[in-house]
């Protein structure tokens, strides 16, 4: 009998023992799943109409990485296609796939996009959301920029998020560009285009090559010569950065002629080229006409002008925006192509480049909250150009006549 409660009394501390300790685990794994399922941010990617857009603000991948944060993803149905992600493709990471713009706007905290932001979207944002997306609202409308402040939105523009004086997002688009310049020009020096010189970009043997004249040492201006060159064309780079000039001979090796820009050596090339490209870059700002009407009518008949810089109003006098679809016109016998969104043109390979370059800023507002994201990273920071119902960047402000106010965040710890 004292044997029998011995057993007793050890099988009740037994498990006495069993039930503290699963009383001391519960917690612990109550903790693990609310943290595993915590959700962070809501964030909206409606499909781009702009401009025959074909990017997509996010890759699967990209999306895969937010959701496994803890983040809800809302993407419109079909805005991966012309990327040629699926609507699957999407769900199979977790986002969740709404029918409307309306839907994936008014749903999110957070708006991605690729395209400038246009009137009837700008309608569709909610107040005090965060919009992420390359803007250009130097030369935006006035409608957006008023809808922007009126909503309190803050706006973060990709062309001017910076790392290390950089500009990270721009940088992957810019060399897409640069090699879209040259393979566009080449194709409209043809003799089957209308007006074409019929020149071969490289020449041939005892033929001289096309004079490639780049205006602008930046990183379309690098990636355009580093294509012109390996096709075998004769590259003349003009910049009035004698530093970048000085790069340019250390990558190419004085494969390329580096000239210094002012009125006179920009007039001499443009007379000179066969191609005409115009990278020129100014943060934030509209780009300035540094090429006028006279200098082309100069130009030989048939040169092409392939103007880069038209997503910021474009470096030549003449250009004007045109479409994937209808990419040229003609003036005083001189092709021009101004395209604001070639990388459009290879919406795959764009889309992964934005995707690789944007998704550590979008995991910082997401993980960290906007105020600590933009305190903890100045180079985010230079992206906002509204934030709280007034304008944070004073190329924008001074466009549009409106106060400038520096932008301020406090911790939200």
């Amino acid at each position: 009998m004292y044997v029998l409660k011995n057993l007793q009394l050890s099988w009740l501390l037994l498990f006495l023992h069993l039930a503290l300790s699963l009383l001391n685990i519960i917690p612990l794994i109550g903790s693990f799943e609310k943290k595993k399922i915590k959700r962070k941010m809501r964030i909206g990617i409606p499909k781009e109409t702009l401009w025959e857009e074909k990017r997509v603000a996010l890759a699967p991948a990209g999306v895969d990485s937010l959701v496994r944060a803890g983040n809800l993803v809302y993407i419109e149905s079909g805005a991966g296609l012309g990327s040629h992600f699926t609507d699957e493709d999407y769900a199979a990471t977790g986002a969740q796939i709404v029918y409307s713009a309306e839907e994936a706007f008014k749903r999110a905290e957070l708006v991605a996009k690729v395209s400038p932001i246009t009137d009837g979207e700008s309608e569709m944002l909610q107040d005090e959301q965060i919009l992420f997306s390359f803007l250009h609202l130097a030369i935006g409308r006035q409608k957006v920029v008023d809808n922007l402040l009126k909503k309190k939105i803050t706006a973060i523009g990709l062309e001017l998020i910076e790392e290390d004086s950089r500009l990270p997002i721009l940088h992957s688009m810019s060399e897409i560009a640069g090699q879209l310049a040259i393979q566009a020009a080449e194709r409209y020096l043809e003799s089957h285009t209308k007006d074409g010189r019929g020149i071969l970009l490289g020449g041939i043997t005892g033929v001289a090559p096309a004079a490639v004249v780049i205006l602008g040492a930046g990183v379309v201006g690098i990636s355009a010569a580093r294509s012109a060159l390996g096709r075998g064309a004769q590259v003349i780079v003009i910049d009035r950065d004698l530093n970048r000039l000085r790069n340019i001979d250390t990558i190419f090796g004085k494969r390329v002629t580096t000239v210094m820009a002012n009125p006179y050596t920009i007039s001499k090339g443009v007379k000179f080229a066969d191609v005409l490209i115009g990278a020129v870059l100014i943060r934030g700002e509209k780009a300035p006409h540094i090429v006028t009407e006279e200098m082309v009518k100069q130009m030989k008949k048939g040169a092409v002008i392939v103007d880069v810089s038209i997503d910021q109003g474009g470096c030549v006098e003449t250009s004007r925006i045109t479409t994937i679809s209808d990419p040229v016109y003609r003036l005083h016998d001189v092709i021009h192509y101004c395209v604001p969104n070639m990388p459009a043109l290879v919406s795959r390979t764009a889309s992964y480049g934005l995707n690789n370059a944007s998704l550590k800023y979008l995991m910082n507002i997401t993980e960290n909250g906007l105020a600590n994201a933009l305190m903890g990273d100045e180079g985010l920071a230079k992206g906002v150009c509204t934030y709280q119902g007034y304008c944070t960047n004073e190329s924008v402000a001074n466009t549009f006549n409106l106060e400038y106010r520096p932008l301020r965040i406090f911790s939200t710890n």
